[in-house]
């Protein structure tokens, strides 16, 4: 008896030393959203909760950059491998001379749009000119600058963090917001929807895909396979969360408290429900997770005529396939 107890104890201790160095082999994917932690990035939280990243043979770590310290320069400088971005940021600092690529695309349309308040008559886009017009300083600015810039507007940006105060309190005439975020915010102040005149940049011709995952050109050729697996195990989780919102906001939640983020799960359930709609197709005919070249196309040529880039690159340089 004595001498199968401990047989069954030195068998269990011998597993142990063979599947820890097992575990310790899965390939490392560090992954940074653009943002601090809310339901945007629902699909990345409920991939890894609900272990479909470890299924896929990757030990997946999620950081977040901060109002200073934004995910490009966690990329740069080697602390991340993945870093999600919109589209017109990705090709901005491709221009800027960081070699990143586009491996996957969430988003398939814009959430953005410029609001105003209906007593400031302000009731179409050309009539912003000579306005404040509030954007976010931590970036994501170069599509409705580049609407701006196009239509030959001139106004005064006036930087902003996460706050709708200085719109709620006149201190500005207009705000770029996300349909997600920052619009629900101010419902949440307590203005009423038809107390609001919406501009929303989808519906002028600016219909640019948003959140999609880069990563440095030479990270694409050594960890193609990886990064591939990375994609996949992130649809999988994006589609879990389609199906069961009560988990992901879960998984949203807990990390904002990780992060000491204020939490408002009323707020990130409207986010969550807008960021799917971006994600659906609508009347594109579009692989999930795939850039369409036309879409690149135009997002390239918008960044170009407003002179915010000056540099066209190719499809093929700028997107890397990592699926098969």
């Amino acid at each position: 008896m004595i001498r199968s107890f401990i047989l069954k104890i030195s068998i269990a201790i011998l597993l142990v030393f063979i599947l820890l160095p097992l575990q310790a082999q899965l390939p490392k994917i560090v992954f940074a959203p653009q943002w601090l932690p809310q339901a945007q990035f629902a699909g990345y939280y409920t991939a890894l909760d609900k272990g479909f990243y470890k299924e896929a043979g990757l030990d997946v770590e999620i950081i977040h950059p901060s109002a200073s310290v934004q995910a490009t320069a966690l990329l740069a400088e080697g602390k991340a491998d993945l870093i999600s971005l919109f589209l017109v940021t990705g090709i901005a600092m491709k221009d800027q001379g960081l070699d990143l690529v586009n491996i996957g695309q969430f988003s398939q349309h814009s959430a953005i749009l410029m609001v105003t308040k209906k007593t400031s008559g302000i009731d179409k886009p050309e009539l912003l000119d000579g306005k404040k017009i509030g954007i976010w300083k931590s970036g994501f600015d170069e599509l409705p600058k580049a609407m701006i810039e196009e239509k030959k507007l001139k106004v005064e940006w006036v930087p902003l963090l996460s706050s709708v105060n200085l719109f709620t309190m006149n201190g500005i005439d207009a705000m770029t917001v996300m349909w997600y975020n920052e619009y629900d915010q101010m419902i949440n102040c307590g203005i009423n929807e038809d107390e609001l005149n919406t501009f929303f940049l989808s519906k002028l011709g600016y219909d640019i895909p948003e959140d999609g995952l880069y990563c440095l050109r030479s990270t694409a050729v050594q960890k193609k396979e990886e990064l591939g697996k990375f994609v996949k195990a992130t649809l999988k989780g994006w589609e879990y969360v389609a199906l069961d919102h009560d988990f992901a906001l879960d998984a949203v939640i807990k990390r904002m408290k990780e992060a000491h983020i204020a939490s408002n799960r009323a707020h990130q359930e409207w986010m969550l429900d807008k960021v799917l709609e971006m994600i659906a197709p609508g009347d594109k005919t579009v692989t999930p997770g795939e850039l369409l070249e036309k879409d690149y196309r135009e997002a390239t040529d918008l960044l170009l005529r407003s002179g915010r880039i000056n540099t066209k690159f190719n499809y093929p340089d700028f997107h890397f396939s990592v699926q098969e």
